[in-house]
């Protein structure tokens, strides 16, 4: 046997990577040991349970919870929702200005160590929000969650789940984004009940400065022990993607990966000068505006209609709940129609939802309705608007790509909540359901993924 590395540890045998699930055990040091060796389990689908505690714990409360935190900011500190906005719209500068710097971090140093970092700095955000007095304390905590929730929770564990699996990526990163969608049921409706009611006038139970300062403080203390468990790569720990070595695929069928069977690793230079690249992007963008100005409009919303606190958590959970289910049906069918077409189709849903919400007024069962039909919508497209990078693009960039991508996507998301909080609901909703509409259509037009351009070898004269 081999003898590999600077440790001189036994290199695997070909027939031990090629056996689905086995696990090969060279000396890895840490809590990640044990999973590891869990006899029959590759190790990459711990990671992507790993993933899904990350979202549930990293970005639920800041994302999921601002149709409880806006109503409740209002009424406590008096600032009005065109200042609300602005605190998200923020956030959005922040991922349009760094979103290419953390993407270039994650590939260079790695999403372990970001997801340290980035649980951090956002554990702190937390705790400094809880003391938020000023308006502009407001926008600078904002920022500082924003951040933070980039480098430690969704990009990093899209990259990690874009690494380990090929074949099965689209199921992978479905998993990781239950952590969004089951944390989204539980949340809110908890957040709410913590805090307790909305108006000045209403009795508090612990109140929204301790709800906050707990969030923070369960963050950063579990930042250190989930960041020991990441692994960037399954070369790290001997094992190949997916846990078996990649078989010839045939060309024709519907498949969520490469046409070829092999992985096509583009740079981000060659991503960036690609027709996929930018309709992608504009795609993602415009399918992504309607849950974020739903998340923060529809708290204040339902609040100016007459629902309560609890009925807004108990909306919020509605269509997490349904999003927990179909982010694995989403996952499920990328994996067997090409992802372009399931993304355009769940998109489409999320515009029939808005639709359902501009028509429902104060009518409690058509409300519910337009959250089953968004959690149909977001949930199935969640995993999809993920993994059509990695199909497209493969293994190499994907961080620095998708960064890069969200300096496109954050001009959508930056514009749709701020106009919405300047005209009226029935305007800007309707508008945010037009571009989702339009905007996902582009996903329609990226053909088959396409291997990258052959680099060019100069051809040296005679003579020369």
């Amino acid at each position: 046997m081999s003898r590999v590395g600077p440790g001189l540890r036994p290199a695997p045998s070909a027939d031990m990577l090629a056996t689905y699930g086995q696990t090969v055990l060279i000396q890895i040091s840490g809590p990640a040991d044990l999973l590891r060796r869990t006899r029959g389990m590759y190790y990459g689908w711990w990671l992507a349970v790993l993933g899904a505690v990350i979202m549930a714990l990293g970005t639920v409360p800041f994302f999921q919870g601002m149709p409880v935190w806006n109503p409740v900011i209002r009424a406590r500190l008096g600032w009005t929702k065109d200042q609300l906005v602005w605190a998200f719209a923020l956030t959005r500068v922040e991922g349009g200005l760094l979103g290419p710097l953390e993407g270039f971090l994650i590939d260079r140093l790695g999403a372990r160590r970001m997801v340290l970092v980035g649980c951090l700095i956002l554990g702190g955000g937390f705790i400094l929000f809880s003391q938020v007095r000023e308006l502009w304390q407001l926008y600078l905590v904002f920022i500082m969650m924003s951040l933070g929730a980039a480098l430690g929770t969704w990009l990093p564990m899209m990259t990690v789940m874009n690494s380990w699996f090929i074949r099965k990526r689209t199921l992978a990163m479905s998993i990781v984004q239950e952590g969004f969608a089951v944390g989204g049921v539980v949340v809110p409706p908890l957040m709410a009940w913590s805090i307790g009611g909305t108006a000045v006038e209403d009795p508090e139970r612990y109140g929204w400065r301790a709800t906050a300062a707990a969030i923070g403080l369960i963050i950063a203390a579990l930042a250190f022990p989930i960041s020991r468990l990441v692994r960037d790569r399954p070369e790290d720990l001997g094992l190949v993607p997916d846990g078996v070595p990649p078989e010839p695929r045939r060309p024709e069928g519907p498949q969520v990966g490469t046409p070829t069977g092999g992985e096509m690793d583009y740079t981000w230079r060659q991503a960036v000068g690609t027709k996929a690249f930018w309709f992608i992007s504009m795609g993602h963008g415009a399918s992504s505006i309607v849950i974020v100005t739903i998340m923060v409009h529809l708290g204040l919303m339902l609040d100016d209609r007459g629902f309560s606190l609890g009925a807004i958590g108990l909306v919020v959970s509605t269509y997490t709940g349904l999003n927990a289910v179909f982010v694995l049906v989403g996952g499920y069918v990328g994996s067997r129609v090409p992802v372009r077409y399931a993304l355009f189709g769940f998109s489409a849903l999320q515009s029939g939802a808005v639709a359902v919400l501009l028509v429902a007024g104060d009518d409690a069962l058509l409300v519910f309705l337009f959250a089953v039909l968004l959690g149909i919508g977001f949930g199935g497209r969640n995993p999809l608007s993920s993994a059509i990078r990695g199909t497209y693009f493969g293994r190499k960039d994907y961080a620095t790509i998708t960064g890069l991508g969200m300096v496109i996507m954050n001009v959508f998301l930056f514009t749709a909540p701020v106009v919405a909080g300047y005209i009226s609901y029935d305007t800007a909703f309707a508008g945010v359901a037009v571009v989702c509409l339009l905007g996902s259509g582009l996903f329609l037009f990226l053909g088959d993924p396409q291997p990258p351009p052959a680099p060019r070898i100069p051809v040296r004269r005679p003579g020369v």
